[in-house]
């Protein structure tokens, strides 16, 4: 299981920084080994990557419903304990939600190409102004819902951040929880610190941050969005002094 999410994080980090390279670092990237820097292949190979983490998510939770019926020992159940966190984990891959708002920007994008594969499952929805990417595959037999609200703020995640538990947050609120500013970054973070909504340990150092749905949420919530980057400007002049 530990060689499914490996996997699948390595190669959707690959295609999303070959997709956001430009210029020299795009042709660094290719003599490097990854060749498929075709817009229409990398939207294929995205929508791949996303049915793959979804169909393991699935076929780890049929795993378990049937394990439960035949096995009750310690060792037995942490096995289980450990499948289970190795679902959450492919599930809540910040890569898996820069893939679905990869695919939304390239379907929504002005500049469009005929051959390029369309992919409806992924979408950015509004429930009451708080946005959400879901993504539904295979008739709506596999369904995965990702929440966009700050659980710090209570606001739509402005400059999203993913720490490696998952849980994603404005950037401002992360360095708020870490106890470190904006400027110093998440790197500065103490090794022990913990996520501010499930308590993690450890989760700061590693955080990733969520290009492509900054792109989509910004374009998407234009307005918002100039509001938080004034905002966030003059507390980076404050912290900066």
């Amino acid at each position: 299981m530990s060689s499914v999410v490996g996997s699948f994080n390595e190669q959707a980090q690959k295609l999303l920084e070959l997709h956001l390279a430009s210029g020299f670092q795009k042709y660094f990237l290719w003599l490097r080994g990854n060749r498929q820097s075709d817009h229409t292949a990398l939207i294929q190979k995205g929508k791949d990557l996303v049915s793959y983490a979804l169909i393991n998510a699935i076929a780890i939770r049929k795993i378990l419903k049937k394990y439960d019926k035949i096995h009750d020992s310690k060792q037995g159940q942490t096995f289980k304990s450990q499948a289970q966190s190795m679902r959450i984990e492919i599930l809540q891959s910040p890569w898996l939600c820069e893939l679905m708002a990869f695919l939304i920007n390239s379907r929504d994008s002005k500049v469009k190409s005929e051959k390029a594969p369309a992919f409806e499952g992924c979408n950015l929805i509004f429930n009451d102004g708080k946005p959400s990417l879901t993504c539904e595959i295979f008739e709506s037999i596999i369904k995965l819902d990702i929440d966009l609200t700050c659980s710090i703020c209570l606001e739509t995640v402005f400059d999203p951040v993913s720490l490696t538990c998952g849980h994603i947050f404005y950037y401002m609120c992360a360095c708020s929880a870490a106890s470190v500013t904006i400027i110093d970054g998440l790197k500065a973070a103490e090794a022990k610190g913990k996520c501010p909504l499930c308590r993690e340990v450890g989760v700061f150092d590693g955080a990733v941050h969520l290009d492509e749905l900054n792109i989509l949420l910004s374009q998407s919530c234009h307005e918002y969005w100039e509001q938080r980057h004034q905002r966030e400007r003059v507390e980076r002049i404050q912290q900066a002094k």
